[in-house]
């Protein structure tokens, strides 16, 4: 049974181009309008069947019964205008944005209704972007938070739930300000701190050899975030920046006490670092592995 008769997706790259096309492997959409600022990409995107048409105006979500924003953080302002310009009435109009309370401040800013806003965050990516990344199973077994407010329609913060259960994801409900709390813990900072790495190591270079050139699995690994769009995480941390700060800040106090460490030769207080991080990621791993939700 089709759920949305014509969805809208403002933003047709990684989340955005995975929720419309697991939708329609799913059987639950029937039309799907993308709009974005490259052509380039939107093309890419219906030759993908991905969408059936394309728009670079916001003007295009009329008709369409549910709207899927997936744009960077600073973009939110923009989008949010133009929808209450050109959105039905009773378009319910979703997101995939990283940054909840910023999300909802945008809409409570520029719609005159926003209890029809669902703010919803897919715990779910991969360093690659545009619609040819997307993916039909991207969601499967992916955290999806929602962050309802209090002006939220409860029927329509059950649709959008039921949305992406359809595709495969275990959602759950909190606040918006703990959820951005979170995320900048276990998401923001691992982007900050991958970028600052490739920096540093690449600040290293002296012209006869190349840095990188010593690099193994390990840096590959942990820098693997830093190919992610650098226009998105600026966003996300210019508007996740108060979260965002007190994890810098506990993180830069865990390495000043492993500096200390090493400066003053003290090895048993660097194996009790390493001993209680290594506990601490194994049982989050074994929690993970045993069927607990997390993305």
């Amino acid at each position: 049974m089709i759920a949305v008769d014509h969805l809208a997706v403002v933003g047709v790259g990684l989340i955005g181009g995975s929720f419309a096309k697991a939708l329609r492997a799913a059987g639950k959409v029937g039309r799907i309008t993308g709009i974005g600022r490259s052509e380039a990409n939107l093309l890419e995107a219906k030759r993908l069947g991905i969408i059936d048409h394309y728009a670079m105006d916001l003007v295009a979500v009329a008709g369409a019964d549910l709207i899927m924003v997936a744009v960077p953080m600073g973009a939110y302002g923009q989008v949010f205008s133009a929808l209450e310009l050109h959105a039905r009435a009773d378009a319910i109009i979703t997101d995939a944005g990283s940054t909840k309370q910023h999300a909802i401040r945008m809409a409570e800013q520029f719609l005159t209704a926003p209890g029809r806003f669902v703010p919803a965050h897919p715990i779910a990516g991969a360093e690659h972007s545009g619609a040819a990344a997307a993916s039909v199973d991207l969601f499967v077994d992916r955290l999806v938070v929602i962050t309802p407010t209090p002006k939220s329609e409860s029927q329509l913060v059950g649709r959008v739930t039921d949305l992406w259960q359809t595709i495969g994801a275990n959602v759950v409900e909190m606040d918006a300000k703990q959820h951005d709390q979170f995320l900048a813990a276990v998401s923001h900072l691992p982007h900050l701190a991958a970028f600052a790495l490739v920096n540093a190591v690449a600040a290293q270079g002296d012209g006869a050899h190349d840095p990188f050139g010593f690099a193994a699995g390990g840096f590959r690994d942990f820098t693997r975030i830093a190919s992610s769009s650098p226009v998105m995480w600026r966003d996300i941390a210019l508007t996740n920046r108060e979260a965002l700060l007190a994890s810098i800040d506990a993180m830069a106090g865990q390495l000043a006490q492993l500096r200390g460490a090493i400066a003053q030769g003290d090895g048993a207080l660097l194996l009790e670092h390493f001993t209680k991080a290594k506990a601490a990621r194994d049982g989050w791993l074994a929690r993970s592995e045993g069927g607990m939700i997390g993305g």
